[in-house]
């Protein structure tokens, strides 16, 4: 039971960060469709035209007879074959640029930056798993008076979350401009252990049968949890060393 809740921390945890990096891509990609680098197009036969295409009169000199006049064939730029490793120290390095402290940034121009971002990302997300709750605990009924005990107890533990969080932010363990994979597996074991806290708590809001009925629905509280802990009041990252 252990292993599984940490390889759940582990799961929940790479799921945020996909979830915020996608919406970053996404609304890049969104960016360059509202905005479209305009094409001109010069009218066919004109001497601008001409003068700016070669082989158009290359052409016009092939069909008088006249010998045909042009320069190199255009060709595509050089591609450049990225390495799987080349690539993984891109993507590591456009993470520190979205969620690293830009040099000179202040806290609260980081969270200026940030804070709207994580919200937007995880507004879908956490809909989903709100509604998902909700059926679950139709199945498993619930009573308002229990639903409202689970939350008081997730404030707690959304607490604790974010003091062990912002300690390993502090620390170095979790940071955005390396990559480190032993810190986020000690994260990890210690955010799983918080989960396996969190099961016993809610043994005792919740009865054996409405635990079991909640699970059989396909509802996972560590996913739940995951996805509802405000991220969005963790504190900034310390700024980059020169």
């Amino acid at each position: 039971m252990a292993r599984a809740t940490r390889v759940l921390a582990v799961t929940t945890a790479v799921s945020l960060a996909a979830a915020v990096w996608m919406y970053v891509q996404n609304r890049e990609l969104h960016d360059r469709l509202d905005h479209p680098t305009p094409v001109v197009v010069a009218q066919a036969g004109s001497d601008e035209s001409a003068a700016k295409d070669p082989w158009a009169t290359a052409m016009r000199q092939g069909r008088g007879g006249g010998a045909r006049e042009h320069g190199p064939a255009p060709a595509l730029p050089e591609q450049k074959d990225e390495g799987r490793l080349e690539r993984r120290n891109r993507h590591q390095q456009e993470f520190a640029a979205m969620f690293g402290r830009a040099p000179g940034e202040t806290e609260d121009e980081y969270k200026a930056r940030i804070v709207p971002l994580i919200k937007t990302g995880l507004a879908l997300p956490r809909a989903r798993v709100e509604d998902m709750r909700k059926q679950a605990e139709a199945a498993a009924h619930i009573t308002p008076d229990q639903s409202k005990k689970l939350d008081a107890t997730f404030d707690k533990v959304y607490d604790n979350v974010l003091d062990y969080t912002n300690k390993a932010v502090a620390d170095g363990v979790l940071s955005p401009y390396e990559r480190n994979v032993s810190g986020w597996l000690e994260y990890a074991g210690g955010l799983g252990t918080m989960l396996g806290e969190v099961n016993g708590q809610i043994g005792q809001v919740l009865s054996p049968d409405q635990m079991k009925a909640m699970s059989d629905s396909g509802f996972e509280w560590g996913e739940y949890l995951g996805l509802e802990a405000p991220w969005e009041q963790l504190h900034p990252p310390p700024a980059p060393k020169p």
